[in-house]
């Protein structure tokens, strides 16, 4: 493929976006119909880190972060940069001099299937970045890549554009077309959980509440009053 950059890409309406981030990952994770979770070695540097963006991706070669700098310049103020390499790398791609460039630019958070470092300089910064592994392992700047085209990161198809939702919970993607009838999914899934949580704390069981006692009877699950011999 040949490497490219591409400079304007859609993104999605800010308050979607925003609400979003509010729900966190596990709600908009089940909200979608459980999709779109990178895998869960996809992990913050630091517990608090959290990011609520519109994702340009980045194609990097593994040890290579030059196109994270060439990226740098087509982002908008509050995106994020997910960056996936051409094969397995755990090498130390970021760190605390991108995390300065991104900070001044706006760039609200980086999502990045391989190494991240400096992660003392980038908690105290408080710049959020999930990252494969930490690192120290150098990397160059000598092999291009693409900018703002469709990827894989971390299991997960990212195109230009979709929302990337990160919490201590993990990573998921929000397709940007189907965005808004998430928030009002998600919106749904909160209500019906308070009225769920609200009969838990009055002691109501889980069994009865969920229909469960019929499912066990179904799966052939017997009560018995002593275990037998």
């Amino acid at each position: 493929m040949k490497p490219v950059i591409v400079r304007n890409i859609e993104r999605p309406d800010a308050d979607v976006v925003r609400k979003l981030g509010e729900f966190g990952v596990a709600t908009v994770h089940e909200a979608q119909g459980r999709t779109g979770l990178m895998l869960p070695y996809m992990r913050p540097i630091y517990l608090e880190a959290r990011i609520a963006s519109p994702a340009v991706t980045v194609f990097c070669h593994a040890g290579d972060n030059l196109m994270i700098h060439a990226a740098i310049e087509m982002c908008q103020k509050g995106d994020v940069l997910v960056v996936t390499t051409q094969s397995e790398s755990t090498d130390g791609m970021f760190g605390e001099l991108l995390a300065t460039s991104c900070a001044a630019h706006g760039i609200a958070g980086v999502v990045i299937d391989a190494g991240a470092r400096d992660i003392l300089d980038l908690t105290k910064m408080q710049f959020p970045v999930f990252s494969k592994a930490i690192s120290s392992q150098g990397t160059v700047k000598e092999t291009p890549g693409s900018v703002n085209i469709d990827v894989v990161c971390a299991g997960a198809t990212v195109h230009p554009g979709d929302v990337i939702v990160a919490d201590a919970d993990g990573v998921v993607v929000v397709p940007r077309r189907q965005a808004a009838e998430v928030v009002r999914l998600g919106e749904e899934r909160l209500a019906k959980e308070a009225r769920n949580r609200e009969n838990l704390r009055a002691g109501k069981l889980g069994l009865d509440m969920y229909g469960l006692r019929a499912k066990l009877k179904t799966l052939g699950v017997e009560y018995l009053d002593r275990a037998p011999e």
